[in-house]
């Protein structure tokens, strides 16, 4: 049996199980109550943004997401981020029978993911990107809020966002998956800096106007 090793526990996130636990538990004592009163309207949700930085900086934005679609049940998540580590033409699709978490292993969808490197040409199989943390980070989370569902891991360099939206609408037209992209915002900026250029992005997003992205900083964002 084949296993995606986990590269960056006991750094951007805990590797122990217990303390794993009782950080996310700690988290959800935060829960903004305010926040979630404004989104309980949403229905139907089918994907979340989320960051991928060290959990000290990110996890708080990142549970808030999965708290809320906790009660979805999807047969399949498919956890996509930028490559950090590994120059890619295109994009990498894991082909691990396991992804490794301290709260226990993922089982990874293989044959969903053969079939989507059988479907579309550019999708491949890069072992270099078993060192990206930007789906990693996702993972102990997905393991604790859906931990009956399977996963896929897709990690993109150069590639067209054409192909990816493709691929996106394609995957959401199947039920049972869920999206899960992985993204930062601003880094290294004053928070009035960050903010000014944070609510480009979100609203971006909301508007669905890709122009406004050149004014805002989000990684992978292509």
């Amino acid at each position: 049996m084949s296993i995606r090793k986990s590269v960056v526990s006991g750094s951007f996130y805990p590797d122990d199980k217990e303390e794993l636990l009782k950080y996310i538990n700690q988290l959800n004592l935060k829960n903004d109550n305010e926040l979630f009163e404004n989104i309980k309207e949403i229905k139907d949700v089918k994907a979340i943004i989320v960051p991928h930085a060290g959990y000290i900086y990110s996890a708080y934005t990142a549970n808030l997401a999965y708290n809320y679609c906790r009660n979805i049940n999807p047969k399949r998540l498919i956890v996509i981020g930028p490559s950090h580590q590994t120059y890619l033409k295109g994009a990498s699709v894991a082909l691990y029978d396991e992804y490794e978490t301290p709260l226990g292993n993922l089982k990874i969808d293989k044959i969903f993911s053969e079939e989507l490197i059988n479907k579309y040409s550019f999708l491949d199989f890069n072992t270099e990107c078993e060192f990206e943390h930007s789906t990693e980070i996702q993972m102990p989370f997905i393991k604790y809020y859906f931990d009956n569902a399977s996963i896929v891991e897709i990690i993109y360099g150069e590639i067209d966002f054409n192909y990816l939206s493709e691929l996106i609408d394609d995957l959401l037209k199947n039920s049972d998956n869920f999206i899960v992209i992985s993204t930062d915002l601003s880094h290294f900026y004053t928070l009035e800096e960050a903010n000014n250029l944070d609510i480009n992005c979100i609203n971006a997003i909301k508007e669905k106007d890709l122009e406004l992205l050149d004014y805002g900083e989000a990684c992978g964002k292509i």
